[in-house]
């Protein structure tokens, strides 16, 4: 099986549910700390791939729901200056596995590590209505 780096928010859910599900299916995660990593533009790039640059947001990031950042309208370096100066704008989780880079949990390498699409909701807020909201997430 993978070691997979996995870069997350400490505390988020879903963070936690996506490192169980990798390790029940048998990987070894090492989780990190996505707010407190030292990034740079040449280590955060490589995680976005040839993917939309508005796929690189995370779409529940307060200046993104505000509408203070439109990321369709960014481009790539623009994006990645301000994903290093607010953590709470990269999408994560950040993953790191088999020789291959993503953000977000519902690509790959994610989806080879899982085996196939996973049955329960692991991408995006799982609070209930009784919960804060995951906005500020």
């Amino acid at each position: 099986m993978a070691t997979v780096l996995f870069w997350e928010k400490p505390g988020y859910g879903t963070n936690a549910r996506q490192i169980r599900a990798l390790e029940s299916a048998g990987h070894q995660v090492i989780a990190k700390n996505l707010m407190t990593e030292l990034w740079t533009a040449p280590t955060l790039l490589p995680f976005f791939g040839g993917s939309p640059i508005p796929s690189w947001f995370n779409p529940v990031a307060p200046r993104v729901t505000s509408g203070a950042i439109d990321p369709a309208a960014i481009n790539a370096m623009d994006a990645i200056a301000l994903m290093l100066e607010d953590r709470l704008l990269i999408r994560r989780p950040l993953i790191d596995a088999i020789s291959r880079k993503c953000a977000g949990f519902d690509r790959e390498p994610v989806l080879s590590l899982l085996g196939a699409s996973p049955s329960r909701k692991l991408q995006g807020c799982t609070r209930t209505a009784a919960l804060p909201s995951c906005k500020s997430e």
